[in-house]
């Protein structure tokens, strides 16, 4: 398949008009070519990384977050996930990467590699938490424990629950290191694991080859997540200064996640009274510091986390425009953080428009490197994913 001298931007700069071929699932070719199509555009397909694709998929008030997951089968939780899938690759979103993941995603992943549906890539990171932290609490204290999350206390725990995800085949670890916000009886403050415990997460992940992503919304729970090497920042609210710095020598990529926490704290999406307060107390001061740490040179990378209740799946494009508010990134590194800089932090073989990369590609009316406004769902003409249209029609 081709397209003949549309304007390219490739995921770090604009190159001019272009032809481009590719073939499931390839770019073949890459070359300055007359112009053709002046009002469009082809951009790489987005790079959501965090994401929570098993949550209510339908159409109108999504049900309540806490009970939803107790009162659905599995069987169907798992077809929620692939609308959620199919959804986000219509709008644009080509690679999404799963921080809460089980069998299911894995399943997901599978289905989509093998093309027995048509789907984005997936990655998909196994949570460890410990009992009474972020990840156990999303569900009511009287549920019992077949119904709950497993939970992992002490270095010993921690790495055998690490080596359990690995062999159900995760891609990477995700590790909490501090409280939460939609955690039912949580505190953003509450420290989750000792320092022991982390670093035997951190160890045992890497001595398998998975990266480890820590939600950290709480200082000291970012520092710790920092000082024991893990590989990416899921949230970073309350970044220090010294913290942002430290961030930005090591090019560890952050993931803002900036609309959910706004609308739960504005009390926009259906939460808690427990959860509105949490979220504003961070969002009161975040704007700030996270505009300080893109100024430093933190690495912020697209990250949503989107699950369908609080953020919808296609929201992604209006996360990115939202970052050049809030962080002051403008519209090409705004970019960049969705694509190539995602693509990098989470290893996937995407994100730039370039031969032998893989073939997921946007196109767009307008010019969003120059006016981000111009990235927006109802501007895409066609997308492309695994070198196949999913939506609309190729020029």
């Amino acid at each position: 398949m081709r397209l003949d001298g549309i304007p390219l931007w490739d995921g770090t700069e604009y190159r001019g008009p272009a032809d481009l071929s590719w073939e499931p699932d390839r770019i073949l070719d890459v070359s300055p070519a007359p112009p053709r199509h002046d009002d469009l555009c082809v951009i790489p397909g987005l790079v959501d990384t965090h994401v929570h694709l098993v949550g209510y998929a339908g159409p109108g008030d999504p049900p309540d977050f806490a009970t939803w997951p107790l009162t659905t089968t599995r069987d169907e939780q798992v077809l929620h996930g692939l609308a959620h899938a199919q959804q986000a690759m219509r709008h644009g979103v080509t690679t999404l990467r799963d921080l809460a993941g089980d069998e299911a995603q894995i399943a997901l992943r599978r289905v989509f590699d093998a093309g027995v549906l048509p789907g984005p890539r997936i990655q998909v990171h196994g949570v460890v938490g410990m009992t009474a932290g972020h990840n156990d609490l999303f569900v009511p204290p009287a549920v019992p424990v077949p119904l709950r999350k497993p939970v992992a206390d002490g270095p010993d725990e921690c790495r055998k629950l690490v080596r359990t995800w690995a062999r159900a085949g995760m891609d990477g670890i995700k590790l909490t290191t501090s409280g939460g916000v939609l955690s039912i009886g949580d505190r953003n403050r509450w420290r989750n694991y000792t320092r022991d415990e982390i670093r035997a997460v951190v160890d045992e992940a890497h001595a398998l080859g998975m990266p480890v992503a820590a939600h950290a919304h709480s200082e000291d729970g970012i520092r710790v997540a920092v000082e024991e090497g893990v590989d990416s920042i899921e949230h970073g609210t309350l970044m220090s200064t010294d913290l942002a710095e430290a961030l930005a020598a090591r090019g560890t990529p952050v993931a803002p996640t900036l609309l959910i926490n706004e609308a739960i704290a504005q009390g926009r999406v259906p939460v808690t009274p427990e959860a509105r307060a949490k979220a504003a107390e961070l969002v009161a001061t975040r704007d700030v510091l996270l505009a300080q740490a893109a100024a430093l040179g933190v690495r912020f990378v697209l990250g949503t986390d989107a699950n369908g209740h609080h953020v919808r799946f296609g929201d992604q494009l209006a996360e990115v425009v939202h970052m050049t508010r809030v962080l002051g990134l403008d519209a090409g590194a705004a970019l960049r953080a969705a694509t190539s800089d995602a693509a990098d932090a989470i290893g996937a073989p995407v994100g730039r428009v370039r031969p032998g990369l893989g073939a997921d590609l946007v196109v767009l009316r307008g010019r969003p490197w120059e006016r981000i406004e111009d990235l927006a769902v109802a501007n895409i003409v066609a997308v492309v994913s695994r070198g196949r249209v999913v939506a609309g029609a190729l020029p």
